[in-house]
């Protein structure tokens, strides 16, 4: 029994087949197949890693079932025909030989094709990030009966292909707005045949699904289906339909019901970001377990092995269902079972890389804490040739990133850093709604001490680095905030936005106006607003606010500025600061607002001093993370990771 986690470290089963642990790789689309489907060498690398890490059931990221309309996205593995079975059978074998059970889900896009046109569903209506992209042309035609018959038929035969090639489960993709939500929820089905109406009828294509699979691969073999615990559409899928979708499928043989929620519209509650709680969809596991005997899977920002332990133990579940974790790491599972939960890099939910800057926007799937996710062989750590003396200047996530990396090549590495460990994660993560950050903040502190790294506190000049006779210099010092330079911005209550971000400042109160809405100025003012006794304004010079952050971003905020009452003014330039208010022309009118306090967020400055002074005296130097641009988390790692694998 594992001391730390028993339960999750505890074998269960699936119908016949026995899991080592409760551990489960959730299917994620990864970009790493070939472009006509096929399995490529750089997605059985990809699960390798997963395989080794531990993780109990591998469920193979979705398959597309026929060449039609099923497809979603570029480079997505395909099961749609015969021809496939070998590279799949290479895929499944690789899993099993490690020592993990694999799985692979099955899939219809309906609705939601990231190619885009032509689609089909089961009713004609668009997703409405696919109306805004083709307009007309998104809108799906109807499924005619005859249709609904070939595809019931392509799913069947794709069922028998996976177990023709290996895998050990199946699991039907129900779930996230695809074809089979796109019956199940009267969001999205308007149809007033046998297929649409009451929740008896909108279940009937998923039933004639599952049927049609178990009819191909047998009684025995163990079939699986994922479901949204609601979509959280308005007048959409309820808990109480999903309750009854698998009250039914377990009468019919089904194995288990992986429990999600969300879909691509309401893309937050399926990929759920740091702003909204931890294991935001495991209440809807909660409630199907309750009414169902057979395993349950609970998914949904659980990013922790404490988390999943407590979500076994207190019988929410019976599975752990991971996806970004085990991007983030995919030897979550080995760390946490030989009792080192510290050295698991952890998912931050920031979405950056699996969604932001993923394969739907044209690259493969990768992460911000895991440079090497999709590149294991080529951005593997390797001793150096030969060992050198390395300074690094800056304990930010790029400068601890790049000495650990450096460290664990075998190089003596120093790390300068003049404040504290950490750099702004210590502002990025004061706000409780960005509280993961801080597991990143911890995850790096730990591994630099755990390596050896020498740490001093001061701030490196080039005379002192030179003197010291380092090999290469890793500059990492980050940014400073750009000054507003308006007649007023120097007296003593204008300060920096990043600054009261600092746990050890105390807040300000009263009226407060942050200038620049961008994601600082968003986030540091609806930390602000938070307090009810605030009152807190914006004042954007651009159309609009928070216009280069995240879709993520983009989708939560507005909701929280509008909840604690922030107010918020575009297309507004400011003037001059009083002793008392904030001076404004907005559309050739002057405005005044009442300040007690202004935050300035116009920008963050890289500091480049260092790096070009030292590259200027012809020291082997590096520049990383916000001191080369000013970016994000992802960026100072991924650039803070290659400079320690190339120094």
């Amino acid at each position: 029994m594992n001391k730390l986690f028993p339960v999750l470290f505890s074998p269960c089963n699936i119908g016949n087949v026995e899991i080592k642990n409760r551990i489960c790789k959730a299917p994620q689309t990864s970009g790493l197949s070939n472009l006509d489907g096929s399995v490529s060498p750089r997605l059985v690398r990809y699960y390798e890693d997963l395989a080794n890490g531990e993780v109990g059931m591998i469920i193979v990221e979705y398959a597309y079932v026929d060449r039609l309309y099923s497809k979603s996205a570029s480079n997505q593995l395909a099961i749609c025909d015969d021809e496939y079975i070998v590279g799949l059978g290479w895929l499944a074998d690789t899993i099993k030989n490690l020592g993990s059970v694999p799985c692979i889900q099955i899939e219809h896009c309906g609705r939601q094709r990231f190619l885009g046109p032509p689609m089909k569903s089961a009713s004609a209506n668009p997703w409405p990030l696919m109306y805004e992209r083709y307009g007309q042309a998104a809108i799906p035609e109807e499924l005619t009966i005859e249709e609904i018959h070939e595809i019931v038929e392509a799913f069947g035969k794709a069922a028998w292909r996976a177990k023709t090639a290996g895998f050990e489960v199946v699991e039907i993709h129900g779930a996230h707005g695809y074809l089979i939500t796109n019956f199940l929820s009267k969001f999205t089905n308007q149809r007033t045949d046998w297929y649409g109406g009451s929740r008896e009828n909108r279940f009937r294509f998923l039933e004639q699904v599952f049927t049609r699979c178990k009819e191909y691969v047998g009684e025995d073999f163990p079939i699986i289906v994922r479901l949204s615990g609601t979509d959280y559409e308005p007048d959409g899928m309820s808990i109480e339909d999903t309750i009854y979708y698998a009250k039914r499928l377990e009468e019919m043989g089904c194995a288990a019901i992986d429990v999600s929620g969300g879909d691509h519209h309401m893309m937050i509650h399926q990929v759920t970001p740091m702003q909204l709680s931890k294991g935001h969809n495991v209440w809807a596991a909660e409630a199907v377990k309750k009414e169902v005997s057979i395993p349950v899977f609970a998914t949904g920002s659980i990013t922790l092995p404490e988390y999943a332990e407590e979500i076994l133990e207190s019988g929410k579940g019976d599975f752990i269902s991971m996806g970004r974790p085990l991007l983030a790491d995919p030897f979550w599972a080995k760390k946490a079972r030989e009792g080192r939960p510290e050295d698991i890099s952890p998912c931050i939910r920031c979405n950056e890389g699996c969604l932001d800057r993923g394969n739907h926007l044209g690259k493969s799937l990768n992460c911000t804490m895991n440079p090497t996710l999709g590149f294991e062989d080529a951005l593997a750590i390797h001793k150096a040739e030969k060992p050198g003396k390395v300074a690094v200047v800056g304990g930010g996530p790029a400068g601890m990133q790049a000495a650990v990396v450096a460290a664990k090549r075998g190089h003596d590495v120093t790390l300068y850093e003049k404040r504290k460990l950490g750099g702004y994660l210590h502002e990025a993560s004061m706000p409780e709604f960005k509280a993961d950050i801080r597991n990143a903040l911890r995850y790096l502190t730990t591994q630099v001490k755990k390596q050896n790294i020498k740490v001093v506190e001061k701030e490196a000049t080039a005379e002192e680095l030179k003197a010291a006779g380092y090999d290469a210099v890793i500059v990492a010092t980050g940014t400073t905030p750009i000054k507003l330079n308006v007649p007023g911005s120097d007296q003593s209550f204008v300060k920096a936005a990043v600054d009261v971000l600092n746990p050890e400042v105390k807040a300000p109160k009263g009226k407060i106006v942050v200038i620049g809405g961008g994601l600082i100025g968003t986030e540091t003012a609806v930390q602000l607003g938070l307090d009810p006794e605030n009152k807190v304004t914006i004042v954007e010079m651009l159309p609009q606010i928070m216009k280069d952050c995240s879709a993520s971003d983009t989708m939560v905020y507005p909701d929280m500025m509008k909840e604690h009452n922030v107010r918020v003014m575009t297309n507004s330039r400011v003037v001059e600061i009083t002793d008392k208010e904030v001076v404004v022309e907005q559309k050739g009118r002057t405005k005044k607002i009442a300040a007690d306090c202004v935050l300035m967020a116009v920008g963050m400055r890289s500091e480049k001093g260092l790096y070009q002074q030292l590259k200027e005296d012809g020291v082997r130097v590096f520049q990383v993370g916000d001191a080369v641009k000013t970016g994000k988390i992802y960026d100072a790692i991924h650039t803070g990771y290659k400079a320690g694998l190339n120094v």
